[in-house]
């Protein structure tokens, strides 16, 4: 079965701790890396996945095309089909918690022909796949300043997010139009007019209501983040959900990942020792 996964420029939150039940499991073919999503119905989970979110910062599209000659258009086109073998491998492993960054608010300052073009691929992209994604039980989240969606694609994510709201075995979030400062700024101006009008008193603010004020507060904090693009910088992601993640910096570029790549930083993330300052 081919399945196309619609998303991004590509590129496509639950408190902290909280553990994932009644997953099924993904029999998902990883032997060959594919460019299109071929897994069976998931079936029960019969054992807790050590690693609950993995998070990855999708890096160098455009230079993985520029290297070969190509359009940036083709270079995202090619990520795309990579965050496909991601979610592939989630499903494997039973990681029940996937996010993608996929457009940030300073891809903003890229040319008007370039936004044009990446919004009309994701456009085009999210036509393609709903009814897959809600038949491998997968749970869509488009996390951001909503204020800065463009407003052909708005409506369309808030029918994914709606359509699969009740899919349980994976919920993939893709940031878009996602800034950390932005973030921990409009959590913060938020606690600050509660405070206001009396809905909170400042001995009431703590890192946990904090984190709740957060547009990831439905998420846990990411175990694993992965970066490709040569670059080891977080460059605004999750800044504040990052505090005890493992960092993994890939030398390749997005399109460049592959299934052995992934298993490798899942493998050192497995054999790490989380201590969180104990």
């Amino acid at each position: 079965m081919n399945i196309r996964l619609a998303f991004g420029a590509v590129s496509i939150f639950l408190v902290c701790g909280l553990l994932w039940h009644e997953l099924r499991r993904a029999d998902v073919d990883l032997q060959t890396q594919k460019t299109s999503l071929d897994v069976p119905m998931p079936q029960e989970i019969e054992e807790a996945q050590p690693l609950q979110h993995l998070a990855c910062i999708m890096d160098g599209n455009r230079r993985w095309a520029k290297e070969r000659g190509l359009s940036s258009t083709e270079g995202h086109k090619k990520g795309i089909e990579m965050s496909k073998l991601i979610i592939e491998f989630c499903l494997e492993k039973k990681i029940p918690y996937l996010s993608l960054y996929i457009f940030s608010n300073e891809n903003f300052r890229r040319t008007e022909q370039e936004l044009k073009s990446i919004f009309g691929l994701m456009l085009q992209e999210a036509k393609k796949g709903i009814e897959e994604f809600k038949k491998h039980d997968i749970r869509l989240r488009f996390i951001g300043d909503r204020s800065l969606f463009p407003e052909q694609l708005l409506p369309l994510l808030d029918q994914f997010e709606k359509e699969t709201a009740h899919c349980k075995t994976l919920q993939a979030s893709f940031l878009f139009c996602y800034g950390a400062r932005q973030e921990i700024a409009a959590a913060a101006k938020n606690i600050a007019h509660k405070v206001k009008i009396d809905e909170l008193a400042e001995d009431d603010i703590t890192p946990e209501l904090f984190a709740d004020h957060l547009w990831t507060r439905e998420l846990p904090e990411p175990d694993l983040i992965i970066r490709t693009g040569y670059v080891s910088r977080l460059s605004n992601f999750l800044l504040y959900q990052a505090a005890y993640s493992e960092l993994y910096m890939l030398d390749c570029f997005w399109p460049d990942i592959t299934k052995e790549r992934l298993q490798q930083a899942y493998d050192q993330y497995i054999s790490s020792e989380r201590r969180f300052g104990a």
